[in-house]
């Protein structure tokens, strides 16, 4: 198996980060909470494998939480998304974050059981978020994955103190 390297995103990487935001949420914005964000603007890291991107995350730290805003690995199952995760979970923790969640959506079943494994719990139901959502960009579809409706945005997080889910 071919050895991931993890690095932080450098400028090169940015219109790269917003050809593969378009990819995957249609625009080069993420909606989540009601809140429009561009993910190549943010912090984040990059996997390579091979010299070659193969995966990226970006965050966002606000007092003591990290929001872990866009993940997408292009090789799953091979340990991408588990270390560019941790990697956030280590530098946020070294930053005195508390925690680290997340938002996805009703429909996107892998993001949910990605997240259970690597220590994430449920903490929030949105019903009907994306109503909402839409209204910032029009352009989300109304069916997800599997043919889903898109309705629930689905909070998730993983505590950094003593591994507990802290109450919000």
């Amino acid at each position: 198996m071919a050895t991931i390297e993890v690095r932080p995103i450098q400028a090169e990487d940015r219109p790269w980060i917003a050809s593969r935001t378009r990819a995957q949420w249609g625009g080069e914005t993420v909606v989540a909470h009601a809140v429009c964000y561009v993910p190549q603007e943010l912090p984040g890291y990059v996997a390579l494998v091979a010299g070659e991107r193969a995966g990226w995350v970006t965050y966002q730290i606000d007092r003591q939480a990290c929001e872990i805003v866009a993940l997408e690995s292009l090789r799953p199952n091979r340990g991408i998304g588990t270390l560019l995760v941790e990697t956030v979970v280590s530098v946020t923790r070294h930053a005195g974050c508390r925690r680290v969640w997340l938002i996805t959506t009703n429909d996107n079943l892998r993001a949910l059981g990605f997240c259970q494994k690597r220590g994430f719990v449920v903490t929030a139901v949105y019903p009907n978020a994306l109503e909402r959502s839409r209204q910032l960009k029009p352009e989300i579809p109304l069916v997800g994955q599997e043919g889903i409706p898109l309705r629930d945005e689905i909070e998730l997080e993983r505590a950094l103190v003593a591994d507990q889910v802290l109450v919000t």
